[in-house]
């Protein structure tokens, strides 16, 4: 008979247990252990991070850019409006001078009066040179379709010879600093005449062409 013998009956059955207890328990404490995160994958992740943040900051750097350009752009363009605006009346004084001489009392002027008007004119032109060379210029508004960006209508002459809504008379002149209008033209408008055809396929041709041909 041997010293080995097989355990039967409450034994046997408390020591399955424990066994079967260990493995769950060693399987649970298994399962709990986060994985390791793959040190490649943090890598890429954090290489598009950073890659994303890169592309944003320089897209904000190139509108920061652009802005700070166009600023300083209309700062140069429209630094003297404030200052032009006031030069105009000055020019409208020296129009209104003008305008008041009658053509009778220049024609019959002396040397005197012609000197006069004569310095007159030439201050007037000297100016409005001025204020070109700084971007102001005036507004040609004859002969063209009302536009009222550009100008204010004051009243209407009838004439049905010229095509309606089409400027025929300036009454104050209007000036523009580089794509801005520094003062609007006082006109008057034509009414009555046929409307202006806008559309090149029915037949109206432009200046250039009309020029050309």
């Amino acid at each position: 008979m041997t010293d080995e013998t097989t355990k039967t009956g409450p034994d046997a059955t408390a020591a399955d247990t424990s066994a079967d207890f260990a493995q769950d328990a060693a399987e649970t404490v298994d399962a709990a252990e986060p994985s390791q995160p793959d040190p490649v994958e943090l890598l890429k992740a954090e290489n598009g991070e950073l890659r994303d943040r890169y592309l944003r900051l320089a897209a904000e750097m190139d509108n920061l850019r652009r802005r700070t350009e166009r600023d300083v752009k209309d700062a140069k363009s429209y630094s003297v409006a404030s200052f032009a605006r006031d030069m105009l009346s000055v020019a409208d004084n020296l129009r209104r001078t003008l305008d008041a001489i009658p053509a009778e009392a220049r024609a019959g002027a002396d040397a005197g009066l012609k000197t006069l008007i004569e310095g007159v004119e030439m201050t007037e032109r000297s100016m409005l040179s001025a204020l070109e060379r700084h971007g102001v210029r005036q507004l040609e508004p004859i002969g063209q379709k009302f536009d009222p960006n550009f100008h204010q209508a004051m009243f209407e002459v009838p004439n049905p010879e010229v095509p309606n809504n089409t400027v025929v008379q300036v009454v104050q002149a209007g000036f523009a600093i580089g794509d801005r209008v520094l003062r609007p033209a006082m006109v008057g408008v034509a009414k009555g005449g046929p409307k202006i055809v806008e559309n090149a396929e029915q037949g109206a041709n432009s200046p250039l062409d009309e020029k050309d041909a």
